[in-house]
């Protein structure tokens, strides 16, 4: 288990956002199509925070409050 605040997309989404998932890449990656966010297997088991850039972040949240 890591901690939902290392993935700022995860952590604003709703839990219908979340439960909304698949594997990717034969099964070494988790993508959330409704967060636009792909994680890897082997970085969440290596306890690897997300590396997007707060900017970054902080566009995606506020593309969000504008729907």
């Amino acid at each position: 288990m890591v901690p939902l605040d290392w993935f700022p997309r995860l952590a604003h989404g709703s839990p219908d956002e979340r439960a909304h998932w698949r594997f990717i890449d034969e099964g070494a990656g988790v993508h959330w199509p409704d967060l636009d966010e792909d994680l890897s297997i082997q970085g969440l088991l290596d306890g690897r925070p997300s590396a997007e850039r707060l900017e970054s972040v902080q566009q995606w949240i506020a593309g969000r409050e504008i729907r």
